[in-house]
């Protein structure tokens, strides 16, 4: 892999960047991978939704109160990520490799403190260490418009930005670019979400501004991850997002899609 850290930047609120950066964890899982998913998000902390049980000790810790201590002290099993003795009593894939959250789960008050620009120092400082235990570190990043997102782009080898399949979408992403060539970085790939019920879909003119657009699967957390164990479309179109993302190989062998796939628009 020539892209060893991702910044996956939502172009809008509710884009679907947490669960697709799951997915890539997940699949990067399957293919034998050891992938990390940082939370720079700390705002909404949804990527603590992705892991099962009490988190104790949080990212947004290891950047104000203790930040001598390790990155495995907020390191935590994303639910189906990987073969974790916790996860064996589940029905989760016993995965070759492993997909790990490292989330923010925090007050407001601390929240607040994490949010300023010598705590963003730090975080750049915590996603190189997790590249140095990983191979592939994606960073969850909201849009960009705060000093931990800008630490989770400027800190990373390359940004991905996650888009709805509208036009609404294509639009954000345009001014997502903008926000990002702001802060010196830019936007190298683009994953477009579709959804069921969108009025449009990424088949009109919005599919020309995606590498990668993902099909509609089921949206609730408890689902995730997909693509730990789908052989659909949606798996093959995060392992092609996944190849695109960090100029990757993935050498899943997935299943010949049936005839209704083969059908599906």
């Amino acid at each position: 892999m020539r892209t060893k850290t991702l910044a996956l930047v939502g172009a809008t609120g509710g884009a679907g960047t947490t669960r697709t950066a799951v997915e890539l964890a997940a699949l990067g899982a399957r293919d034998g991978r050891d992938v990390a998913v940082v939370d720079a998000a700390f705002t909404t902390q949804g990527l603590s939704e992705y892991v099962s049980g009490r988190i104790g000790t949080d990212l947004t810790t290891l950047v104000t109160d203790e930040t001598g201590a390790s990155l495995s002290a907020a390191t935590y099993p994303i639910v189906g990520g990987g073969g974790d003795a916790e996860r064996a009593e589940t029905d989760a894939p016993d995965l070759p490799g492993r997909a790990d959250a490292i989330p923010a789960r925090a007050p407001f008050e601390r929240v607040a403190r994490a949010k300023t620009a010598e705590a963003a120092r730090k975080l750049e400082r915590r996603i190189d260490e997790a590249a140095t235990s990983y191979d592939a570190v994606i960073v969850d990043v909201a849009p960009v418009g705060s000093n931990e997102a800008v630490a989770g782009v400027t800190a990373a080898d390359r940004t991905a930005a996650v888009f709805p399949a509208t036009t609404h979408g294509r639009d954000a992403l345009q001014r997502l670019r903008g926000r990002v060539a702001d802060v010196g970085a830019g936007v190298n790939r683009s994953i477009a979400v579709v959804r069921d019920g969108d009025g449009e879909s990424a088949e009109g003119g919005d599919e020309a501004d995606a590498d990668v657009h993902l099909p509609p699967t089921a949206s609730a957390v408890a689902d995730a991850p997909t693509a730990s164990i789908g052989d659909g479309a949606y798996a093959r179109a995060v392992a092609d997002a996944f190849e695109a993302a960090f100029d990757a190989t993935v050498g899943i062998e997935f299943a010949e899609p049936g005839l209704v796939d083969r059908l599906a628009p």
